[in-house]
């Protein structure tokens, strides 16, 4: 678990994470073609728990989609 300071909407935060899910995360946002810090704000502005939870969530539900499309 390691913790990684964000500036979101102004305001600075702490999100402990695992090193694998925030590589995930970094992965994401390139595959996607988003900054990451845009797309932390998107997850942290529509999650219904903490942020680092919220974070590992959508991390499992990208991967989870991508399988999908890759078996279909």
């Amino acid at each position: 678990m390691k913790k990684y300071s964000v500036i979101i909407s102004g305001h600075r935060t702490s999100i402990s994470m695992e090193p694998d899910f925030w590589r995930a995360l970094h992965e994401i946002a390139h595959r996607q073609n988003r900054p990451f810090i845009r797309l932390i704000q998107e997850i942290d502005n529509h999650r219904t728990s903490g942020l680092s939870s919220a974070i590992r969530v959508f991390v499992l539900n990208e991967l989870q989609k991508e399988i999908q499309q890759k078996n279909t």
